[in-house]
């Protein structure tokens, strides 16, 4: 399990950092494959070597990542790692003025544009996984509640409880084999 505190990000040049799908990209693959070099992340995510160390660069200097030198074979080899295993961040922290606002606006839709896309993804791909992952794997839930905000926050924390335990878990070493699976939970305020 993953000792590390929750990164809350609260300043803009962090929240920026994430305002780019390569970024993204190479967070989610740190996040589910743990520490890399460039090159190994390079041919993950099909990018040019320079420009996965320009997005490093950019990821490390809002203190998202870091490197990791003590797995390193020689002076040359650079690993990174995330600097938290869960980062947060929440609308609020950025509605002090209109550019962080737009940040946080542009940030928002992107990660929800990215889940929807892997979404649809797996309804155009989901003939490719055998049955056992179409029998309540994939589920979507959905539901309509009468809340106040406190208990709007409460959901929301219970939620985000369940996947952070599931995502911090140590991984049996069991033989079995498993896939990356993407899981999502929101809460926002909505009219049918």
């Amino acid at each position: 399990m993953d000792s590390r505190p929750t990164r809350h990000i609260r300043n803009i040049q962090a929240l920026g950092a994430l305002a780019h799908p390569v970024r993204q990209r190479l967070l989610d693959l740190l996040k589910l494959e743990g520490p890399a070099t460039v090159g190994t992340l390079s041919a993950a995510t099909n990018q040019a070597v320079g420009n996965v160390s320009h997005h490093l660069r950019v990821l490390a200097s809002a203190e998202l990542i870091e490197e990791a030198p003590e797995l390193a074979k020689n002076r040359r080899e650079r690993w990174w790692r995330l600097v938290s295993a869960d980062m947060r961040w929440s609308r609020v922290d950025f509605d002090t003025d209109a550019l962080s606002e737009a940040v946080a606006h542009a940030v928002g839709t992107m990660v929800f544009d990215r889940q929807a896309a892997f979404f649809r993804q797996w309804l155009s791909d989901r003939g490719n996984y055998d049955a056992a992952w179409h029998e309540g794997c994939a589920v979507s839930a959905e539901t309509w509640l009468r809340l106040t905000a406190d208990e709007t926050r409460q959901v929301a924390h219970e939620l985000t409880e369940v996947l952070t335990r599931w995502a911090n878990r140590e991984v049996p070493q069991d033989g079995q084999q498993r896939e990356s699976v993407l899981a999502v939970a929101h809460t926002v305020p909505a009219t049918p």
